[in-house]
């Protein structure tokens, strides 16, 4: 989440101040701004690892999923765990809440500055930014819908599990490069050479 923020404001900063771009974005700042993702994304971890560690399991220890999530997790435990799944959902509601504003912020920004420009910077502008939101919408969607949707059915879980952890990243490469010229090309040379082959 914290790597889409970075992406945003990098567009805001191209969009919004062009001029200025590369004395604001020069190589120490966005080495910077990875370095505080990583760190962040870490220390988060870590902070809801270390609330679950010590906790008191005597029960199966089977988790109903594809991968080990703290809340699935903490379903497990042999003691009252509301309280820690209220706190744990508190400090992940706060960085999600968090990078979600500054997100909307950014691009309410960008949208109120590409208003402003001419048709043809608005439309460059606009589809620099289609990508990062697509991206961000694939990214946001299954976490509302794993994390705070009130009712838990098995099988939406997993299927958005899957989806959030496999076919977003996988999907991400796809979407930031279709926006380059030379791959749009390529891959219609490649969709009218199969149209030719199938005739």
């Amino acid at each position: 989440m914290v790597l889409l923020v970075t992406m945003a404001y990098d567009h805001y900063v191209a969009i919004c101040k062009p001029l200025h771009y590369s004395s604001i974005m020069d190589r120490q700042k966005c080495i910077w701004l990875v370095l505080i993702s990583w760190i962040i994304g870490f220390v988060h971890a870590m902070s809801q690892l270390f609330m679950i560690l010590e906790l008191p399991f005597c029960g199966p220890r089977v988790v109903d999923s594809f991968f080990c999530d703290i809340p699935l997790v903490l379903k497990l435990a042999c003691m009252d765990t509301n309280t820690l799944g209220m706190l744990i959902n508190a400090d992940s509601g706060i960085l999600a809440t968090t990078c979600f504003i500054v997100l909307l912020i950014s691009y309410t920004y960008i949208l109120v500055t590409v208003r402003l420009c001419s048709e043809e910077g608005a439309s460059k502008a606009l589809s620099t930014c289609t990508s990062h939101i697509t991206v961000v919408v694939l990214f946001f969607g299954p976490c509302i819908f794993i994390y705070l949707w009130p009712v838990s059915i098995t099988w939406v879980d997993k299927f958005l599990a899957v989806f959030y952890t496999v076919i977003t990243p996988l999907l991400n490469p796809a979407i930031y490069t279709l926006r380059n010229n030379h791959i749009k090309k390529a891959v219609k040379k490649l969709v009218n050479q199969y149209v030719k082959s199938m005739e």
